[in-house]
């Protein structure tokens, strides 16, 4: 699987991990979540809310796939396959 599928699967569990707990969980810096989060945002598969210092991230679960191959296939799809079935209905 690809980094930002790890990163999402990390904000499917807890959407109010900070940058550096996921970069832990993924195995990544700090710089390539932040790129990583950025270019999720920016594809309209996640979105950012900043509550007090920290932010919170809401999946799009009815987004695309970013890839063409896989863009018949939404965000909530590739979740509930990889996810336990009581963390895939957490994450919706």
């Amino acid at each position: 699987m690809s980094n930002h599928t790890h990163v999402l699967l990390c904000l499917a569990i807890d959407a109010e991990q900070r940058v550096r707990d996921i970069a832990d969980s993924v195995g990544l810096t700090e710089r390539a979540v932040q790129r990583i989060l950025s270019d999720l945002e920016g594809a309209g598969t996640i979105t950012r809310e900043r509550v007090g210092r920290r932010n919170r991230y809401t999946l799009e679960l009815d987004s695309p796939l970013r890839h063409p191959l896989e863009a018949h296939h939404t965000v909530g799809e590739l979740l509930a396959l990889l996810l336990p079935p009581e963390r895939a209905r957490e994450a919706g």
